[in-house]
């Protein structure tokens, strides 16, 4: 048995861990994993060659790099019985405030709470892969994360078009209200979703307040609405709000690749 350790640069979060955890399933040679999210590093436990490990982890472009392979004489991995409970919940939240930051977002003429609205999707798709395609066959697997990223780009690019059609078209402002209200609770539902996930490992306040520090697309998501909020008030122009709504959408395309790239 053998142990490699990589550096994942871009793994800021549980969901880019959900996204190794998805690209590596099916690969025999894998005895187990063991992720250090405060530190950025992987460490994977197999048989045999690297190759096809190294090639997946590449794939994802999350900046994985391979460190150091070593001999172990580890033979055991112990497993989170409670981790299907965590991932439900976790959806479960970022499903419901996918419909309240959509809802709010149209009514209050928001394409920042709109766009917000799609990331939480996003994340949605990524645990709801991680529950319903790992363990599964990889042709199911594959096929789940294809639609689902085509599904997200799709969304994403009507979102596209209508920050542009209201950036040329006199449109009435969004409800900043509305905009700071949402986001600050959305905040908080990204807060709780990582402290469940994080103490979910066993490693309680350490790898929580690790964690922390490294603050997460879906935080500065957040906060860039409620900053768009009182620059909508205090400008008294809809151009924040379409400026933090053209760079979530953009952010959502990107993690939407991130996703193709498991059905290749």
């Amino acid at each position: 048995m053998n142990k490699t350790v990589f550096e994942i640069t871009k793994m800021d979060c549980p969901s880019e861990e959900n996204l190794i955890r998805m690209k590596l399933n099916g690969i025999s040679s894998i005895a187990g994993l063991d992720f250090d999210i405060p530190n950025r590093r992987l460490m994977v436990f197999h048989s045999g060659e690297i190759a096809e490990i190294e090639k997946s982890i590449i794939e994802l472009n999350l900046g994985g790099k391979k460190i150091t392979t070593t001999p172990t004489n580890q033979t055991s991995f112990k497993e989170n019985t409670n981790q299907k409970k965590i991932l439900w919940m976790v959806l479960i939240i970022n499903f419901a405030f996918f419909i309240i930051e959509m809802l709010t977002g149209l009514i209050s003429k928001s394409m920042g709470l709109v766009a917000d609205s799609l990331d939480m999707l996003a994340d949605s798709f990524v645990y709801g892969l991680s529950l319903f395609a790992v363990g599964g066959t990889i042709v199911k697997k594959k096929r789940i994360a294809k639609l689902a990223g085509y599904f997200q780009i799709s969304l994403a690019m009507i979102g596209f078009v209508e920050v542009l059609r209201r950036f040329f078209s006199t449109e009435k402002l969004p409800d900043f209200s509305t905009m700071i209200i949402v986001s600050i609770l959305a905040l908080i539902a990204n807060g709780f979703c990582l402290y469940i996930l994080q103490k979910s490992k066993g490693k309680e306040e350490a790898h929580i307040q690790a964690s922390m520090i490294f603050t997460s697309n879906d935080v500065i998501i957040n906060l860039g609405v409620i900053a768009a909020g009182i620059l909508v008030n205090s400008l008294n122009s809809n151009k924040p709000d379409l400026i933090i709504g053209t760079i979530v959408f953009a952010l959502v395309i990107q993690g939407a690749f991130r996703i193709l790239k498991l059905s290749k």
